[in-house]
């Protein structure tokens, strides 16, 4: 029986790219939950917001049903991503890809 290196790295790099993008995800739609609380907007618009909205679009058209202006949101979202990471680093750990030794 031979180890196939090749195809054990990428198998590696599926998983760490799939875990990766899944805390990206999770952080992005916590942070997006709690700007629409902070802005005062219902709840429901963060999910449809996030599944469809690039991060740029997103933060744009929060400022339009808000009426905050786009610097303020983009500083709120700043500070609501920095929480939601550690937050997800708390609960999950850290997401930095696991060397192979």
């Amino acid at each position: 029986m031979v180890f196939d290196l090749g195809r054990a790295f990428r198998k590696k790099e599926e998983f760490e790219s799939a875990r990766l993008m899944d805390f990206e995800f999770r952080q992005r739609s916590r942070a997006t939950k709690n700007l629409v609380q902070i802005l005062g907007l219902s709840d429901n618009i963060a999910a449809g917001i996030v599944a469809t909205l690039t991060e740029e679009a997103s933060l744009e058209r929060l400022s339009a049903l808000s009426g905050v202006p786009l610097d303020a949101v983009r500083v709120h979202y700043a500070e609501c991503l920095a929480t939601a990471r550690a937050q997800l680093i708390e609960e999950r750990g850290d997401p930095t890809p696991q060397r192979l030794a």
